[in-house]
């Protein structure tokens, strides 16, 4: 079952969306050659503390804690890369992605940083896969089906030159999800359309999906590490991770985890997001 959100119940995931989004515009201001993974989760801690807010990655999933507030995820590490002493190097690119929970009501995003000035096939890898999730994004309307969102993902990155000595590898098993009373909910939200799979539910007004493509610079396939959290490309290519929670209203997408709900990217793709409840 899909959960449905009143518009009073948006507005209490769009408090927790600015939670988020402070805490991952502090981590990105902080990346330089030389800080720690852990240095980073500290920075999201205090800013989500600060704000009253509690985490949701310090939780409980699927039988495993885990054991920071963000996952860190540095070059070929997908997702979910346990913070700790790890020092960025100048040309590193890292994931950050960060969630909290306000009055009950999750929100979740991530972004992709380079360290200092990277080589040109990462910054695009990073900006193909902004781009791949803004395309998912503006296909958030209503009575559009799930499968649109995905068909639009991966449309625009098959789009997309490739990389110099690379290519786009969307990645397989990872997608996006259904946020509300919980983090991860229905639907999954697949990267690609899978044949056989259908069209998936009807977007209606009160569907809140968080949209999130991993892509690397080779293969799709994955494989997690001995600490039962890490996920790495299984070629060694480096990889990107862009995240935002948005709900569908009558007037809409909103951008929850965005300062600006989404306005400004959407304008560009010629959609309008719905006005801020809490502006």
């Amino acid at each position: 079952m899909v959960e449905i959100k009143t518009p009073e119940q948006i507005a209490k995931m769009r408090a927790a969306g600015l939670v988020v989004a402070e805490a991952l515009k502090a981590c990105r201001e902080a990346v330089a050659p030389g800080v720690t993974t852990q240095e980073l989760n500290d920075i999201a801690a205090k800013v989500i503390a600060d704000h009253g807010a509690t985490s949701n990655f310090r939780a409980h999933h699927g039988g495993l804690w885990f054991p920071g507030v963000i996952c860190a995820s540095v070059n070929n590490e997908v997702v979910h890369g346990i913070p700790g002493d790890r020092r960025l190097m100048e040309g590193d690119l890292i994931s950050i992605d960060c969630g909290a929970i306000v009055d009950g009501w999750h929100g979740d995003a991530a972004i992709s940083v380079p360290v200092g000035e990277v080589r040109p096939e990462v910054a695009m890898l990073s900006q193909v896969t902004e781009g791949s999730m803004w395309a998912g994004i503006a296909q958030m309307k209503k009575n559009n089906r799930l499968v649109e969102v995905s068909k639009a993902i991966e449309g625009f990155i098959r789009r997309q030159p490739l990389p110099p000595k690379g290519k786009w590898g969307i990645t397989e098993g990872y997608g996006g999800h259904g946020i509300g009373t919980a983090m991860h909910m229905e639907p999954h939200v697949l990267n690609y359309v899978e044949r056989g799979r259908g069209k998936g539910p009807k977007l209606v007004p009160g569907t809140v999906l968080a949209i999130e493509p991993m892509v690397s610079l080779g293969t799709p396939h994955t494989t997690v590490l001995e600490d039962d959290w890490t996920v790495v490309t299984n070629d060694g290519t480096w990889a990107a991770h862009w995240e935002h929670s948005v709900a569908i209203t009558e007037q809409g997408p909103l951008v929850l985890t965005a300062f600006d709900g989404g306005k400004a990217a959407l304008a560009a793709l010629g959609v309008t997001a719905a006005p801020d409840p809490l502006a």
